[in-house]
């Protein structure tokens, strides 16, 4: 008796009937793809024609006057020594010839980002507001962050096919958590004194929620924002396995023909995107950039006025 006959055998004697939940899921999921095929087209449009319009935008400029926007773009939200950093980070991507490729990655990024805080942040504010949202939502973003991020690419492709679109609908899915659980609990954290101080003084729920809470909550929401960038860098670099371009097409092309060199130097390329990503994003929900000041004016001018009330 063949080993593939005993193993069956085995597995049959266990007395655990073979549940199809393969089979279910792929049903739901056709019926799903089915009745929302007009949604799916549109979302397939509209996010192939922004994230490609993006590209070609951020590939228009000559990579050196591109290159020093960012420098002064670090400048302006952190501080000089950002320039500084700036400079060679970019430099290396020019050098290395892979500066089309970033800003293809910068545009999927971008697009795949926006979309995930256009979702998150209110979906967090609402978790905040209604614990009966916060306990629904709670299962679904675990689902989301320990699913193995390759396991996104199959229903992407299977809805939008190869393409920019189902790169940037995987990671929408890989990035969301953050955003969502960081927003809630930067709500939670707000000082009930200072919301009960506007209470006090007759403001609405949604004065309280955008003049008090929300500029109060402004360093974490960004934490939340930093990493749900950082995870669409991340899962950026997957997209190149479902032809949606840039540094994630070259490291899968260096794995299919084993080129170390070219594996390595699209993953650097990432590593320099991500250190500019992460330092600009992070300074904005800080207070000593000038878009750190500008997001804290107001809920600072607040406490100022509540405190006395709350005494």
């Amino acid at each position: 008796m063949n080993e593939g006959v005993i193993l069956a055998e085995e597995t049959e004697g266990t007395g655990v009937p073979r549940i199809p939940y393969d089979t279910w899921l792929e049903d739901g999921f056709n019926w799903l793809t089915g009745t929302f095929s007009a949604v799916v087209d549109g979302a397939d449009a509209a996010l192939s024609t922004v994230s490609g319009s993006l590209a070609d935008l951020l590939a228009g400029p000559d990579a050196l006057v591109l290159a020093l926007i960012f420098v002064l773009v670090g400048w302006l939200l952190r501080d000089w020594k950002m320039a500084l950093l700036t400079a060679p980070l970019m430099f290396f991507i020019i050098s290395a010839d892979q500066w089309e490729n970033t800003m293809e990655t910068l545009a999927l990024v971008a697009v795949a980002a926006v979309v995930a805080l256009i979702i998150g942040i209110p979906l967090g504010v609402l978790a905040a507001k209604n614990s009966v949202v916060s306990n629904a939502v709670r299962p679904v973003m675990d689902l989301m962050q320990t699913m193995p991020a390759l396991v996104w690419l199959i229903p992407a492709m299977a809805m939008f096919g190869l393409g920019m679109a189902a790169g940037i609908f995987a990671t929408v899915i890989f990035a969301l958590p953050p955003g969502v659980r960081l927003t809630e609990l930067a709500i939670r954290q707000v000082d009930q004194e200072v919301v009960e101080a506007g209470h006090a003084f007759g403001s609405t729920p949604w004065q309280i929620l955008m003049r008090i809470q929300l500029p109060l909550a402004t360093k974490t929401i960004m934490a939340g924002v930093n990493q749900v960038i950082m995870l669409a860098l991340s899962m950026a670099v997957f997209g190149g396995f479902v032809g949606a371009g840039g540094l994630g097409n070259e490291v899968s092309r260096a794995i299919n023909t084993l080129d170390l060199g070219l594996g390595l130097e699209a993953g650097l390329c990432v590593v320099m995107l991500a250190i500019y990503l992460d330092r600009v994003t992070a300074s904005i929900g800080s207070g000593g950039s000038l878009a750190g000041r500008l997001l804290r004016t107001k809920g600072m001018g607040f406490r100022k006025a509540a405190g006395p009330a709350s005494v």
